[in-house]
């Protein structure tokens, strides 16, 4: 499977964990739910976003990368 990630910048929340509704589907990178998505960002599992404006909140790809390579260890 290709990682989906760009080299660098941000993504957003549907980006990280999927969108099975969209046209075309997105596939997830970290496969959980919305909920528990921020439930983790909460407890300090996930990394922290960074608001772009009153309702756009990204990731950066850097933190996601370090995540995944935290998961695979």
């Amino acid at each position: 499977m290709s990682n989906p990630l760009p080299e660098s910048g941000y993504v957003r929340l549907p980006q990280i964990i999927g969108k099975p509704k969209a046209d075309p589907p997105v596939p997830p990178i970290i496969p959980v739910s919305r909920s528990a998505w921020w439930a983790g960002v909460k407890s300090g599992r996930y990394p922290k976003p960074v608001k772009l404006g009153p309702r756009t909140t990204v990731w950066k790809v850097s933190d996601i990368r370090e995540l995944i390579e935290k998961a695979g260890n």
